[in-house]
């Protein structure tokens, strides 16, 4: 095990109060310590890093790099691939790979860790997608990981909360995020992706769900009632319904308001922000105001932004209608899966552009979120990779938050219409450095329960990254010195030094098996043609289910 002192660096930890402060950094093995005495630090191997910024590393709360959905994306953006300047060759510490929008996994761990992340939560799986999953992350090295089970569109679950069965709810929610190994539940659209699987359209958040007399509000507080008293690190993770509709705003606020005092984390808020009328695309505008009032004043919730750059990705999520929405809008080939009884998906290839008025003001309503957010503890940042554009631009959205002069020259190639649509051009907040490591790995490791992340106290995972300073924020963050996981020197000026494994994280223990004993129960009365078929008992079925998750 390695013993190492980064000497002199300068220090930004924002859990532990430290900003911009010259001091030592000690290594024992995969931990960092307190200053040894003066006779054992001969042992420690001596790093310097006089002029050199030091943070936590990048922790990553929501992006999509694993599970069957990720895989739709790298198939149907085959194309990408053509270039030969998205390969990445093989070499004696690394496996090859592909970029692009949607990378393959060593691809990603090597990319993220290359920028100082490791870190990183794939934000949406199905419950039957998860062996798959967990298999894709251990194939995915270098940076810890982990994931977030679907749960907002389950039939059982909404079964349970529409007949008021409170502790069977609980009982199901711990069980299926104890046995899919995930590390919190994931709500998408919720009812919304039944109602439209069911040939209806959702508009509302009190519309009834067909067949389970069940609203999208109640799916919401039961869900994040259940999580809450299970006592999960990070109790639920909420994709709002009617992402990206004009006038959704009002829903957002809805789904904030239902929550009452319980925690929360909305995501990727910025696509769940605007004004407007449905249906009618140029009454689009910014109604962040009035969202980020509730949550400076609501210390229980939480967001990621999902910020939009501009260029070519790929659109993916777990909102089967939203798919279908976007490929109606742009004509673009599209794939949608349909996972029964748990959730649904859609990818396609998409382009944000900074001349269309529309990504224009996609691009400034994130923004808005995090100048106007008055706590960054409440604030995470994402692109909602690869949705709203690459992990990759990070660097470049540091800038944008740092550099208000960079920030207008960008905006001035914007259509301007987009001034009477947004508050953007008046606002001059500049993030410090301190803000930054906050937002990018204070705040998702304590939003997440990851009290050996995010923070470079005593105890602390030694996963530490160190920045050359430079009025230029994007090449600052886009190339660290040195990056150390777990003691180990795992990247230095983006070029992988080790080997290092990475782990996957998840929750850990939260039910009790017996309480869940209504399953066959529940399979014999809703899959009696299916299992005639197969000629399974419901326990057989039950059984098999639990053992697959696992």
């Amino acid at each position: 095990m390695s013993r190492l002192c980064l000497h002199g660096a300068t220090i930004y930890d924002p859990a532990n109060g430290v900003d911009g402060v010259v001091g030592d950094l000690w290594v024992d093995g995969d931990k960092i310590v307190e200053t040894p005495p003066v006779a054992q630090q001969r042992d420690y191997r001596k790093i310097e890093a006089a002029g050199l910024v030091a943070m936590p590393g990048g922790v990553d709360m929501h992006c999509h790099i694993a599970g069957p959905k990720v895989n739709v994306g790298r198939k149907l953006r085959a194309d990408e691939r053509r270039d030969p300047a998205q390969l990445l060759a093989r070499t004696s510490l690394t496996r090859s790979g592909t970029l692009g929008s949607v990378p393959s996994t060593f691809a990603t761990a090597y990319k993220y860790a290359g920028l100082g992340y490791t870190t990183a939560f794939d934000a949406a799986v199905s419950p039957l997608g998860a062996r798959q999953t967990h298999d894709e992350l251990a194939d995915t090295p270098s940076i810890d990981r982990g994931f977030y089970v679907l749960v907002g569109n389950n039939h059982y679950l909404m079964e349970q909360i529409a007949r008021g069965e409170h502790e069977r709810t609980e009982a199901f929610l711990g069980w299926l995020v104890n046995a899919t190994g995930a590390m919190a539940p994931k709500l998408v659209n919720p009812g919304g992706v039944e109602i439209w699987k069911q040939g209806g359209h959702s508009t509302s958040f009190d519309d009834r769900v067909p067949m389970f007399d069940v609203t999208p509000r109640e799916i919401v507080t039961g869900i994040a009632t259940a999580a809450n008293n299970l006592g999960l690190p990070h109790p639920v993770h909420i994709h709002c319904n009617q992402l990206g509709m004009p006038g959704n705003w009002q829903t957002t606020l809805d789904t904030m308001q239902s929550l009452g005092h319980l925690r929360g984390h909305l995501t990727h808020i910025q696509f769940h922000s605007y004004g407007g009328s449905d249906g009618e695309e140029d009454s689009l505008a910014s109604q962040v105001a009035a969202l980020v009032d509730y949550v400076n004043t609501h210390p229980n919730i939480s967001v990621d932004v999902g910020q939009i750059m501009f260029g070519n990705t790929t659109s993916m999520t777990g909102d089967g209608p939203l798919g279908y929405y976007l490929h109606q809008i742009y004509g673009q080939r599209w794939y949608s899966g349909d996972t029964e009884c748990e959730a649904g998906c859609g990818v396609m290839p998409i382009e944000y552009r900074n001349r269309n008025l529309v990504h224009a003001l996609q691009w400034a309503v994130g923004l808005e979120w995090f100048l106007l957010a008055k706590n960054p503890w409440q604030v995470a940042m994402s692109t909602d990779h690869p949705n709203g554009g690459s992990f990759l631009a990070y660097p470049q959205l540091i800038r944008l938050l740092m550099d208000r002069d960079y920030r207008a020259g960008v905006l001035a190639t914007c259509p301007a219409a987009l001034l009477q649509k947004t508050s953007l051009v008046e606002l001059d907040r500049e993030y410090t450095l301190s803000e930054i490591a906050i937002i990018t790995r204070a705040a998702p490791a304590r939003l997440l329960g990851l009290t050996c992340k995010g923070h470079l106290g005593v105890g602390a995972d030694a996963d530490i990254t160190l920045y050359t300073p430079s009025r230029n924020y994007a090449q600052m963050f886009e190339l660290p010195q040195m990056v150390f996981k777990s003691g180990e020197l795992l990247a230095e000026e983006g070029q992988i030094r080790s080997a290092t494994a990475g782990k996957t994280l998840r929750a850990g223990p939260t039910f009790d098996s017996d309480a869940i004993g209504n399953l066959p129960e529940w399979f014999a009365k809703n899959y009696t043609v299916e299992l005639a078929n197969f000629g399974l008992s419901a326990e057989e079925l039950a059984t098999m289910l639990v053992t697959h998750c696992r």
